[in-house]
């Protein structure tokens, strides 16, 4: 690809972005991931995967604003648009649809599962960025931005672990999602790069749990009260 085209749609990406916990930073994150889980699989569009990792988070924006928004299918659309519509690009239709379906399904779906390498890779290459301490300090930044509680308590102040828990915060999105992450990858690699990273995040939700723990529920200061 050309070095002018690429920072084209750079520059397009760096413009849409204003999550903190899907920055740019986390773009590059992806983007390298995917370079690094394309090496081990065969007959790789690699200009497809990397324009496509590049642009996968671009409908961010159009989700915030409109929480029945999905990103993943905005994004595939703002993307495919770019491709085709920008004048100093000179990409195919069938390029820039293969990409735009890349960035469609990198979201976990049942019902619309990635169908290429190129998307599988991105897919693998995204949720790896959700593993391991990364992934733990993206959920806690996220769960702080919409102001999400670190944890959740019973009416005794017996702090919930997030398993069976109705209200959002860290502690359930650790148990609904981030838990499970490390069984859902489509790629050999990505699945090696995950496991490599599940003991860091496992550690600290046990250490944060262990922790807020000490004391749990009311007793502790209820006897210093006195009636009045």
């Amino acid at each position: 690809m050309h070095r002018k085209s690429w920072q084209r749609i750079e520059e397009y990406m760096l413009s849409c972005m204003s999550d903190s916990a899907h920055d740019r930073q986390h773009v590059y994150r992806v983007l390298n991931n995917a370079i690094e889980i394309a090496k081990g699989e065969e007959n790789v569009n690699m200009d497809v995967l990397m324009v496509a990792a590049l642009l996968h988070d671009v409908g961010r924006a159009d989700e915030r604003d409109d929480p029945k928004a999905d990103h993943a299918i905005t994004g595939s659309d703002r993307a495919y648009r770019l491709l085709t519509e920008t004048s100093d690009l000179s990409f195919t239709d069938d390029f820039a649809e293969h990409v735009r379906q890349c960035i469609r399904t990198h979201r976990f779906r049942r019902n619309d599962p990635p169908a290429t390498i190129e998307a599988r890779i991105l897919f693998d290459a995204d949720k790896l960025d959700v593993c391991g301490a990364i992934g733990i300090a993206r959920t806690l930044m996220y769960s702080g931005a919409h102001d999400r509680p670190i944890y959740t308590t019973e009416a005794d102040g017996t702090i919930r672990d997030g398993k069976d828990d109705t209200a959002d915060s860290f502690c359930r999105e650790y148990r609904f999602k981030l838990e499970g992450m490390y069984d859902r990858f489509l790629t050999k690699r990505g699945a090696e790069l995950a496991r490599d990273r599940q003991d860091a995040a496992v550690d600290f939700y046990n250490a944060l749990l262990g922790e807020v723990r000490i004391g749990e529920g009311r007793a502790a200061f209820e006897q210093l009260l006195i009636e009045t």
